[in-house]
């Protein structure tokens, strides 16, 4: 076949004075099928390629398990209705060389999604998911920690938290941190633990000098942080708190009732004082148990750098400030002049 001189024919084709009327008219039936043949393929091709399906999990949050293999994807992506056809799916993932580039990991799809863009999102890793910005403020215990996390993502189990962590209190160091809306409970405990680690690692040696150990250290520092705002204060107090365990004086710390029966130093009566509890520094000398919430910084090194005074009391009046007292009369006296 002369392509050239087929090339010459098409260029010397006269379009103007051919005859499309009575071609049409002689091939109208093959005409009308091509035509009808050929937009029945384009509706096709649509409704397989571009239109997601009607069941497609928008706002769910699917989970790609790490090392899945492409079968185990695509058998994923079919149960899970986000794709209608599995089999175009492995084949568009080979023809585009991405069968061995999809990322594991949790994906969000906040709107449906045809097949084509499904399998850019997967080979590209873009999960659709950011992480939410928490801060957990000092002071704060492992049940308000599950709280927090509760209100920010609907799923989390609290409960299983509380559960896991009821140990760790005093050691999930308080800040701000970045979590994805799956997180879970253990996943919290590990960064939040390790942050701890991280934080603590430069006061070892003077926590060694000091003759206590990090526990007695931590829930000092627990009771400093409920106790005063300031660091000064934090440290003045410290020497006294201290100072009463050595010479055997019970410690006496109003901070330790919130954590045991939800009440603050001025809604305590007597009774309430007496109240049955290993954390009642009234009932039981020496420190409490464990750490009644989880201390800041702050909190941390003031516990392990007293300040030392003449003072053995100490109350705080309901503006925040702190007053002192050598002895028991002075300390009856500040309360008659800024607590009653």
């Amino acid at each position: 076949m002369d392509l050239n001189k087929s090339f010459n024919n098409l260029l010397n084709f006269d379009f103007k004075e051919f005859n499309w009327r009575g071609f049409y008219r002689k091939n109208q039936k093959l005409i009308v099928r091509s035509g009808l043949g050929f937009f029945l393929t384009l509706f096709f091709v649509y409704i397989i390629f571009f239109i997601a399906p009607s069941d497609f999990p928008v706002n769910q949050v699917i989970s790609i398990e790490k090392g899945s293999s492409l079968e185990e994807i695509v058998s994923l992506l079919d149960e899970e209705k986000i794709v209608k056809y599995p089999s175009l799916f492995k084949f568009f993932a080979f023809i585009s060389g991405n069968q061995k580039d999809l990322v594991a990991g949790d994906y969000f799809f906040s709107r449906k999604l045809n097949l084509f863009s499904v399998l850019s999102r997967i080979s590209k890793g873009e999960r659709g998911i950011y992480p939410t910005r928490i801060t957990f403020p000092e002071g704060v215990t492992i049940v308000e920690i599950g709280k927090i996390l509760k209100q920010n993502f609907e799923d989390f189990d609290e409960e299983e938290f509380i559960r896991l962590a009821k140990d760790k209190e005093g050691f999930l160091f308080p800040d701000t941190y970045k979590f994805l809306p799956s997180v879970g409970p253990r996943q919290v405990i590990f960064t939040m633990g390790a942050t701890f680690e991280e934080k603590i690692e430069p006061l070892l040696p003077e926590i060694e000098e000091s003759g206590y150990s990090l526990e007695e250290i931590i829930i000092m520092a627990s009771l400093l942080e409920e106790e005063a705002r300031t660091r000064k204060t934090r440290e003045m107090i410290s020497g006294i708190l201290w100072k009463r365990i050595e010479i055997g004086m019970a410690l006496q710390v109003d901070a330790v009732f919130p954590y045991i029966i939800g009440k603050n130093t001025f809604e305590l009566t007597l009774e309430d004082l007496d109240i049955e509890s290993p954390y009642n520094t009234y009932r039981y000398r020496g420190l409490p148990p464990g750490a009644i919430s989880n201390p800041g910084l702050n909190s941390i090194e003031s516990a392990l750098r007293p300040t030392e005074s003449d003072f053995l009391f100490y109350l705080s009046d309901r503006h925040g400030r702190t007053h002192y007292a050598k002895n028991f009369e002075a300390h009856k006296r500040n309360k008659r002049v800024y607590l009653y």
